[in-house]
């Protein structure tokens, strides 16, 4: 995925903070004027929804390439088993690597790159503050994951896939532990390093989940489970494929996300 070519949002006219490389006050003390704190998260969700859904090269990693993959293995058989059809496999690690492209890799570049223009910055200092530009980022993030849960399973299911009934409810824990770890993890990235390098370690490390991180094909490689790619797709197929839930994996997402999380709240650099 390339650079985003105007970075921007709906509260772009604010003034740009004094302190460069620290965390901006968080701006969301009232305002005169100014909407609830949930309208402006809601606003801000929608507005990056929007542009996501209208940038035709997040498209691509997001929804297109994930439907190749799942299309591809599919055609190839290279996940069949006697007496299993491959896409009961594939659905779900597909599902694994979505996650991995809105939530990481896509998350990651447009907020390297809004970091760079001083976007982030200027945002903060208006009523949408830190905490409502995150939360809008996340819910950004939810909403392009039913997008992808929708398209990707609708087109399992067309193909023939028919996932376990009682795995729902753990696919559900799963996909929303994946979705919170790889946020963190794509704004730890997109608030440390400068933004070309941001844009080539996303895009080079979705390739690599993809491939060995233990996500579209199962990994038998000691160590890939704790990775968080590989716990989440262990996690989706133990709950779509046999209707289990999977207490270690999703317990690697679960300290995956801390840490992130934690990592990003010490390290993030709201301006270069």
């Amino acid at each position: 995925m390339s650079p985003p070519t105007a970075p921007g949002s709906a509260a772009q006219h604010a003034a740009e903070p004094r302190t460069a490389g620290q965390v901006p006050a968080s701006g969301t003390a009232p305002h005169a004027g100014a909407a609830p704190l949930a309208t402006r998260v809601l606003r801000q969700a929608a507005y990056e929804t929007g542009t996501a859904l209208r940038n035709g090269e997040q498209l691509l990693v997001t929804v297109v390439l994930p439907l190749l993959a799942l299309v591809g293995v599919h055609v190839t058989g290279l996940l069949d088993e006697p007496g299993r059809s491959g896409l009961d496999v594939a659905v779900p690690g597909v599902l694994a690597l979505a996650v991995i492209s809105s939530a990481f890799t896509a998350t990651a570049i447009a907020t390297g790159f809004e970091r760079r223009y001083d976007v982030l910055a200027a945002l903060a200092t208006t009523p949408l503050g830190t905490l409502g530009l995150v939360a809008g980022k996340a819910l950004s993030v939810v909403a392009l994951l039913l997008v992808q849960v929708a398209v990707i399973g609708g087109v399992g299911l067309a193909l023939g896939w028919r996932p376990e009934a009682a795995g729902i409810l753990p696919a559900v824990v799963a996909l929303a532990l994946g979705a919170a770890a790889f946020t963190a993890l794509g704004l730890l990235l997109a608030g440390t390093a400068r933004p070309e390098a941001t844009l080539a370690a996303a895009n080079l490390l979705w390739v690599l989940f993809g491939a060995v991180g233990g996500t579209v094909f199962p990994s038998r490689v000691p160590g890939v489970d704790l990775l968080p790619s590989g716990a989440l797709g262990s996690a989706l197929r133990a709950a779509l494929v046999d209707g289990a839930w999977a207490p270690i994996p999703l317990l690697v997402l679960a300290l995956w996300c801390a840490v992130a999380v934690a990592a990003a709240l010490r390290w993030f650099r709201w301006r270069p």
